[in-house]
């Protein structure tokens, strides 16, 4: 699946605004990106949506707030990810 040019334009557009958090990067994963901070992923962007990772200590939050977990389908499966 090819990235389009408004993909990548918000790819940028949230690498830049995250910078005041460190060296933020992006790097392509699955075919959307995952965003980096020294190496270490916390996040992820799919089509216009940016998940960051959850775990046990902040997942109420997110739920809380109304938030949808990342998740896709593979050969008539849901799956549900960390973000």
């Amino acid at each position: 699946m090819a990235i389009s040019i408004e993909q990548h334009e918000y790819v940028a557009h949230i690498v830049d605004l995250l910078q005041f958090f460190g060296p933020v990067e992006s790097k392509p994963l699955f075919g959307g990106f995952g965003v980096f901070l020294e190496g270490l992923i916390f996040g992820r962007i799919a089509g216009n949506e940016l998940y960051l990772k959850v775990d046990v200590q902040n997942r109420q939050d997110y739920k809380d707030l109304g938030l949808q977990a990342f998740s896709f389908e593979k050969n008539g499966k849901q799956f549900k990810m960390s973000y």
